[in-house]
C-alpha cells in the first residue's frame, strides 16, 4: 500500500497555507492549523501527452478539531499514525524526509515553553 500527506492545489487568492488547511480539511475531515513550513517537493506529472511540473508544499499542523474520515473520493485510508512510525509508513523518500524535519521541529517545540517551532539549534524556525 502506498502510504502519502493530503495535497491539491491552491485556488484563487488563496495562500499555500491556506490551501493546506482546507485541503487538510477535505481529505481528513481534520480542521488544523499551521505551525511551520516544511519544505516543497517538485515532480512531474505525465498524461495527454504532456509534462507538467508540480510543486507539493508541506505544512507541520496543529490538530484544532474534527474526527478522521475517508469520505472524500480521492482517498482511500485516513489514520493517525505515531511520530516513531510515520517514516516507515510513507511511501516516498521526499516525504520521509520531510517528516524527519517535522519531528525535530516537534521535538523542539517539546523543548519551549511557548509552543513556537524552533531548530535544534534553537534558533526559531520560519
Amino acid at each position: 500500500m502506498r502510504w502519502s500527506m493530503p495535497k491539491g492545489h491552491i485556488e484563487p487568492g488563496e495562500t499555500a497555507e491556506q490551501a493546506a488547511v482546507r485541503e487538510v480539511k477535505e481529505e481528513t475531515g481534520i480542521d488544523g492549523s499551521v505551525l511551520a513550513s516544511l519544505g516543497s517537493i517538485d515532480y512531474w506529472l505525465h498524461g495527454q501527452g504532456k509534462r507538467v511540473l508540480k510543486t507539493v508544499h508541506h505544512y507541520l499542523m496543529r490538530f484544532q478539531s474534527g474526527e478522521l474520515s475517508d469520505e472524500d473520493v480521492e482517498v482511500t485510508e485516513v489514520a493517525w499514525v505515531p511520530l516513531s512510525e510515520l517514516s516507515t509508513r510513507l511511501s516516498y523518500a521526499d516525504e520521509r524526509k520531510l517528516a524527519a524535519i517535522a519531528n525535530n521541529l516537534i521535538e523542539g517545540m517539546r523543548a519551549t515553553s511557548d509552543g513556537v517551532p524552533v531548530a535544534k539549534n534553537g534558533s526559531p524556525h520560519p
